[in-house]
């Protein structure tokens, strides 16, 4: 009946990440940054943890000679968040 949650999405902020990228074409650090008020290093470490999974693309370059990170989620990524919600749906109501 109940399904395991994806361990990937299960964490706060890279589901929060997720959540932000799925009404986005592309958004990019300072975005996502500001949007979960989170640490650069926190947003680091799970921007890698996302696109290890092949959940988000992340595109570097320089604006301005200012670097900019800009992150995009991936097909797999759609898909595993809208698995992961359907199963949360079951979790909240279990009779359905």
């Amino acid at each position: 009946m109940f399904k395991d949650l994806d361990p990937i999405l299960h964490s706060q902020l890279r589901l929060s990440i997720v959540s932000i990228l799925i009404s986005v074409d592309e958004a990019n650090f300072n975005f996502i940054k500001d949007s979960t008020q989170a640490t650069s290093g926190n947003i680091s470490i799970q921007i890698k943890k996302l696109r290890d999974a092949g959940y988000i693309n992340v595109k570097k370059s320089f604006i301005n000679n200012y670097p900019n990170t800009a992150v995009s989620i991936t097909d797999k990524g759609i898909e595993a968040f809208e698995t992961y919600v359907a199963n949360l749906k079951k979790y909240i109501n279990p009779g359905e």
